[in-house]
């Protein structure tokens, strides 16, 4: 602990900042990605579990706690504002190629997430729960890329639920708001609102959201508690169901090949950033 507190008051610090900026970045475009998870890559770089606690015990070391998240949350306003044009504009163009850049960026994680997840021991249940949340997760988003979808009118009510359906997505890796937005027919107008800074769609989606995270967040925390083990394997079972549902088919000729690169390239980066984690842990910060 002296020795993690120490590289919070060095000049080191400021690399940590900017890697957690980078992860708030890379979890706010998870958002408003149809297909990826907010929640999932907040578990892939290691602070969903910190941020739950956090929510759930405001109160303990409160100051502590705001300034190590200050930096992810700039960068989740920015990963959803900022990057929310380019992102669109990549996806509807180049959809194959940047999927499996963020497909690379979950591989290079999940040996960190594994160990994680058997750092208090592993039974044989907990691979049952693992492939059981993998098949469910995988079959589920599968059903919602067939669904029929609703249209709902914008406006405040609904803006307000969905900023819990995104709430939702922060308390349970794996689901995909965005998905469920589109089927309600509300992701288009929720896409075009923030990128025009329209205050009457972002503060009810932030009303939302926060409403929903902490009506759940004791909930989560207190689960964690009693079953570390089981719940982060049933994270990891949803993790790699959520991944096996958004790889793109029909990749052909040159593409392949710039896919592979990508791939590379997002898990050498993930890698990296949870190699970092290691000689950094969260769990002695918060």
């Amino acid at each position: 602990m002296a020795a993690t507190d120490t590289a919070l008051g060095n000049k080191g610090t400021l690399g940590d900042w900017l890697i957690r900026l980078i992860k708030g970045v890379m979890v706010g475009i998870g958002f408003i990605v149809p297909g990826l998870s907010g929640g999932v890559l907040a578990v892939v770089f290691g602070l969903y579990e910190p941020l739950i606690r956090f929510l759930a015990n405001l109160r303990e070391e409160f100051l502590k706690n705001l300034l190590y998240f200050i930096p992810v949350g700039i960068g989740g306003v920015l990963g959803v504002v900022a990057f929310s044009a380019v992102v669109d504009f990549a996806f509807t163009n180049y959809a194959a190629q940047f999927t499996w850049l963020f497909v690379g960026f979950i591989f290079g994680t999940f040996p960190s997430l594994f160990r994680t997840a058997g750092n208090q021991g592993r039974r044989a249940y907990h691979w049952l729960v693992l492939i059981v949340a993998a098949a469910g997760t995988l079959l589920f988003m599968r059903w919602m890329e067939t669904a029929n979808s609703i249209a709902l009118t914008a406006g405040f009510a609904n803006w307000l639920l969905s900023g819990a359906l995104i709430g939702l997505g922060v308390v349970v890796p794996g689901m995909s708001p965005s998905n469920f937005l589109i089927y309600l027919g509300l992701y288009q107008p929720m896409a075009s609102g923030i990128r025009h800074l329209d205050f009457g769609v972002i503060i009810p989606l932030m009303l939302g959201g926060a409403l929903c995270v902490f009506a759940f967040a004791k909930l989560v925390s207190w689960l964690f508690r009693k079953f570390h083990a089981l719940m982060y394997h049933l994270i990891l079972g949803i993790v790699v169901g959520s991944t096996l549902a958004i790889i793109p088919s029909g990749v052909t000729g040159w593409v392949i090949a710039v896919c592979a690169l990508l791939f590379a390239f997002g898990a050498a980066c993930s890698y990296g950033l949870a190699k970092l984690d290691e000689k950094h842990p969260h769990e002695s910060i918060i």
